[in-house]
C-alpha cells in the first residue's frame, strides 16, 4: 500500500513529513540531498522521533538517546529495540511511502526475547513477550525458550531462575488472562538475573553405551554422595543417552536422582528436592526430548548442597538425624504392608504431624501407612501440616522467619508431586525429612496465630492488605471468609496471584505461591482446607508487601506501547 505524506518541496522546506501508512505513524526526513522513511515513535518508550535529532545518517531520539539508522531502522543501542524504516520515493512530485517487506515478526521477537534475557532489559523481555502472544505463540514455547537460555548460560546449573519460570508456567490456567505475560516476564526476568556475569555452561559426554541401569544407579548415588559432581554428570548424561530413557519415560531416571537427594535429608534447606521436581515439570513444558539438557543441570547443586543432618538444629535437643534411619525403615515396611484399601483422613494426619515431640511425628506416618495411606495423600499431609505452619504463623515472630516456615512448605509441595508423578521407596523416606522438618518448625507457632472465623468478605477488601503494612491477620481473615461463604475459588486463586505478580517479588514469593495454589487444589473444591492454605498464602503476601512494583510498571508500558498510548503527554493535557 502506498501513502503519499506531501510535496518535494514541502518536504524541503520544513525538513520531514509526516503522516500514517496504515496504524504505523511515519516520518520522512530530508538528509543528505535525500528522503528517509522510518517509524515515528522510538520502539522504546514511543516518543516521537520527528521530534528527534538527524546528521550522519542517524536519528537520536531526545527521550533516552536512543540512536537508529536512517536506512534499516535498526538502533545502535542494544536498550532500544529496532525501529521500522520504510520504503520511500518521488512520483511526480510527490512523497510517497511504501511497507517493506520484512522479517517474519515472530522470528523478530524471539532474537529481541534473547538480547533481553543476555542484557538484563526487562523491557525489551517484556515487549518481545507480548509480541509473541499477540502473535499466537503458546506460552509453552515462551518458556521453553527461556529453558533453553538458563540451561545453557549459567554454569552452577538449575537455580532460582529456572524454578520461578517453571512455577509461572505451571499456574498459567490459573491467572487472569492479562496477567499471564507479566508472570512470564518475572519469570524470564529471574532467568536474566540469574545467568547474567555467569560463565555458560558446558556438558559433559557420557561413557557410552553397555550399561547397566542398576549401577549406573547407585554409582550416580555414590557420586553425589561423596560430590564427586563431574562423575555423577557422566554417569547421568550415560542414563540420558540410552533411547530407551526418553522412548519410554524418564521414570529411571528420576527415580535415581530423587533418592541420591532423599540419600540426605533436606538438603540446601529444601531447596535441591524443589529444584529436582520443577527440572522434571519443566519438561512438561519443553517436551521430554529436553531432558538432556534440562536434567544434567541439577548435578552440581545436588553434590554441594548443603546436608541437614550435619547441622546442629537436626541432632539437639533430639538426635533426628539419628531417628530418621529407623523412621524411614518402619515406614516404607508399613507401606509395603499397606493393602491400598481406602483412606480418608489426610486433614487428621496433618494435624497429628504438627505434635510437639518427634517421635509421635514418626508414628502418625507410620500409622496413617498402615491404614492405607497412598503416597500421595502421605505427601498432601505433610504439605498440608507445612502450610498450616504458614496460616498460623505469629506476626511476634522474627520475620525473617517468614522464610523459614516457607522453606518447609516448598519442599513439601515438591515432594508430594513428585510421589503423584513417580512413588518410589527412596522417594517415600523425603516424608520423614519433610514431616520432621515441620516438626522443627513448631517454635514458629508458639503462640499460634489464631485461624480465620469465616465472616463473610469480598476479594476487593485485600487491595487495602497490599498498600498498608501489618494486615497479615486481616488478609488471611478475607480470603478465608471469602471461600467459605460460597466465593468463586477461580477468583480467590487469580487475585492472589495478582497481587504477588504486581510486586518486584523475590524467588522464595513465587515458591509460595505456586504451592498454595497447587496445594489448594489437591482438596476438594469448597474444602475447609484448601480455604487454609489460601489464607496462609494471603498472609505471606500481606507481610511482604508492598514494594517498588517496577517490573509490573515495565510490563505496563510495554503494553501501552503496544496499543500506541503517547507515554510522553501529559495525562492532563
Amino acid at each position: 500500500m502506498d501513502t503519499r505524506l506531501g510535496t518535494l518541496a514541502e518536504l524541503r522546506s520544513t525538513g520531514q513529513l509526516r503522516g500514517k501508512l496504515g496504524n504505523h505513524p511515519v516520518v520522512v526526513f530530508w538528509h543528505e540531498d535525500r528522503p528517509w522513511a522510518i517509524e515515528d515513535r522510538c520502539p522504546h518508550m514511543g516518543f516521537p522521533l520527528h521530534q528527534g535529532t538527524v546528521e550522519a545518517g542517524l536519528v537520536t531520539c531526545h527521550w533516552h538517546h536512543a540512536r537508529f539508522d536512517l536506512e534499516s531502522g535498526c538502533t545502535l543501542d542494544p536498550f532500544a529495540d529496532d525501529a521500522r524504516a520504510f520504503d520511500v520515493e518521488i512520483v511526480d512530485g510527490d512523497v510517497v511511502v511504501r511497507a517493506r517487506t520484512g522479517e517474519d515478526p515472530i522470528a523478530h521477537h524471539r532474537r529481541r526475547l534473547e538480547d533481553g534475557l543476555e542484557d538484563g532489559l526487562t523491557l525489551v523481555i517484556a515487549k518481545s513477550v507480548l509480541g509473541l502472544l499477540d502473535e499466537q505463540v503458546p506460552p509453552a514455547e515462551i518458556v521453553r525458550a527461556g529453558v533453553d537460555f538458563g540451561t545453557r548460560y549459567r554454569a552452577a546449573g538449575w537455580g532460582a531462575g529456572l524454578t520461578v519460570l517453571v512455577a509461572m508456567a505451571n499456574l498459567m490456567s490459573d491467572l487472569d488472562e492479562h496477567d499471564r505475560a507479566l508472570a512470564l516476564v518475572h519469570g524470564l526476568a529471574f532467568v536474566s538475573r540469574d545467568t547474567r556475569n555467569h560463565p555458560p555452561r558446558f556438558a559433559l559426554d557420557g561413557l557410552g553405551e553397555g550399561h547397566d541401569d542398576a549401577r549406573l544407579a547407585s554409582w550416580y548415588r555414590r557420586f553425589i554422595d561423596t560430590r564427586a559432581a563431574d562423575a555423577a554428570e557422566r554417569v547421568l548424561n550415560t542414563a540420558l543417552d540410552d533411547p530407551a530413557a526418553t522412548s519410554a519415560g524418564l521414570d529411571g531416571v528420576e527415580a535415581m536422582m530423587f533418592a541420591a537427594v532423599t540419600d540426605h535429608v533436606f538438603l540446601d534447606g529444601g531447596h535441591t528436592i524443589d529444584f529436582t521436581n520443577k527440572a522434571f515439570e519443566a519438561l512438561a513444558h519443553t517436551g521430554v526430548a529436553a531432558a538432556a539438557s534440562v536434567l544434567p543441570t541439577l548435578v552440581r547443586q545436588t553434590a554441594h548442597a548443603s546436608r541437614a543432618e550435619e547441622a546442629g538444629s537436626w541432632r539437639y535437643p533430639y538426635d533426628l538425624a539419628e531417628l530418621i534411619g529407623s523412621a524411614e525403615q518402619r515406614l516404607l515396611e508399613a507401606m509395603q504392608r499397606s493393602s491400598d484399601s481406602g483412606y480418608d483422613d489426610v486433614a487428621g494426619l496433618a494435624s497429628r504431624l504438627l505434635a510437639e515431640h518427634p517421635d509421635e511425628v514418626v508414628d502418625a506416618l507410620v500409622d496413617a501407612a498402615e491404614h492405607d495411606a497412598s503416597p500421595e495423600q502421605l505427601g498432601r499431609a505433610v504439605a498440608y501440616a507445612a502450610a498450616l505452619r504458614i496460616t498460623r504463623f505469629h506476626t511476634n515472630n522474627d520475620f525473617g522467619d517468614w522464610d523459614t516456615v516457607h522453606h518447609a512448605f516448598s519442599a513439601a509441595n515438591a515432594l508430594h508431586h513428585a510421589l503423584e508423578r513417580n512413588p518410589t521407596p527412596e522417594l517415600a523416606r523425603g516424608l520423614v525429612h519433610g514431616a520432621l522438618r515441620v516438626y522443627l518448625d513448631r517454635f514458629l507457632n508458639v503462640p499460634a496465630a489464631r485461624l480465620p472465623a469465616g465472616d463473610a468478605h469480598e476479594l476487593g477488601e485485600l487491595e487495602e492488605c497490599w498498600e498498608l503494612q501489618g494486615q497479615v491477620d486481616r488478609a488471611g481473615a478475607i480470603v478465608f471468609g471469602y471461600l467459605r461463604n460460597g466465593g468463586d475459588p477461580a477468583k480467590a486463586v487469580a487475585a492472589l496471584a495478582h497481587a504477588l505478580l504486581y510486586e518486584d517479588a523475590e524467588f522464595h514469593w513465587f515458591q509460595v505461591l505456586e504451592a498454595a495454589i497447587r496445594q489448594f487444589h489437591a482438596w476438594p473444591v469448597g474444602s475447609e482446607e484448601g480455604a487454609l492454605v489460601l489464607a496462609g498464602l494471603a498472609r505471606f503476601l500481606a507481610a511482604h508487601t508492598p514494594t517498588r512494583r517496577e517490573l509490573s510498571r515495565v510490563v505496563d508500558i510495554a503494553v501501552r506501547l503496544r496499543r500506541g498510548e503517547d507515554l510522553y503527554a501529559d495525562a492532563d493535557a
